[in-house]
């Protein structure tokens, strides 16, 4: 792994949400992006070399609506960069961390993602990233 991608941040609303961290960090979002098969819609902002990502569902039967009933608004996953997402799950699967995908899937901010189950992983969601070669 080579850093800490960003963190993810669930949040009722994409307006509320921005809004706040707006006002928070100084900086309006750089980015919005529907990721239509996980029910979400991100908002990416960007402070010096840190990301954060927030997180709105569509729609109640995704999984950040699940997350938000059960949980609230609040810190959803942490994401860390790799260079080698398919090598980096084999690996991770052969360290004993249950992994939520078979395959890596194309997630938002162009990136391909896997995610690791919290119960493996000290109760934490864990999000592989690797960059989408252009």
């Amino acid at each position: 792994m080579q850093k800490i991608e960003h963190i993810g941040i669930a949040v009722n609303t994409l307006e509320e949400g921005e809004a706040m961290y707006e006002s928070l960090l100084g900086v309006k979002p750089y980015k919005r992006e529907e990721v239509s098969a996980e029910k979400v819609t991100t908002s990416f902002f960007r402070q010096g070399p840190n990301k954060i990502e927030l997180l709105a569902p569509i729609g109640e039967d995704g999984p950040i609506s699940k997350f938000l009933a059960k949980n609230g608004p609040g810190i959803h996953h942490i994401a860390y960069a790799v260079t080698d997402i398919v090598a980096e799950m084999s690996r991770l699967s052969g360290e004993g961390f249950r992994l939520l995908n078979d395959k890596p899937k194309r997630g938002a901010d162009n990136k391909y993602v896997c995610f690791l189950h919290p119960k493996s992983a000290g109760g934490v969601l864990i999000e592989l990233c690797q960059e989408i070669p252009e």
